[in-house]
């Protein structure tokens, strides 16, 4: 079969898999250029039926699955006030468990601290542990004496 029959097969896989996003067509149509590839070095039919045989049954059977498995996850990337949880911060006044400033990324936000017990002095270095509304909740990077 000439090469650009292979290539015209791969381009209608392709559209195919644009419209339907399975991950089957898209890898079929990778498997048709494989067959391209092969018929454009001049190997014969059967050459080129086991190369695309074995090319599509490599990317359904390996490599689908494990796109399939990373599509599904969550991404990892945190937004909002969830993107500050676990960043250092520094006290501008003196923290207590009901008041407090503290300098997160060049803004000042109102802070209390995480153990009510602790009064966090202003220059230390603290760690945000949650955000409730616009308030941080944070720990000292280094306990207090």
């Amino acid at each position: 079969m000439p090469w650009f029959v292979w290539l015209l097969a791969a381009g209608a896989l392709g559209v195919a898999e644009f419209f339907t996003f399975t991950l089957v067509f898209g890898l079929l149509a990778g498997a048709a250029l494989v067959a391209a590839v092969v018929a454009g070095l001049g190997i014969g039919l059967l050459g080129q039926l086991v190369a695309v045989g074995v090319a599509a049954a490599a990317g359904l059977v390996i490599i689908r699955p494990i796109a399939l498995r990373h599509m599904t996850q969550e991404p990892i990337t945190r937004d909002g006030t969830d993107a500050l949880i676990g960043k250092r911060a520094e006290v501008m006044q003196e923290v207590t468990a009901t008041r407090g400033l503290i300098r997160l990324y060049g803004e000042e936000w109102s802070a209390r601290a995480f153990d009510e017990s602790l009064v966090i002095p202003v220059g230390a270095s603290v760690d945000v542990m949650e955000i409730e509304g616009a308030t941080a909740i944070v720990y000292p990077r280094e306990l207090l004496p």
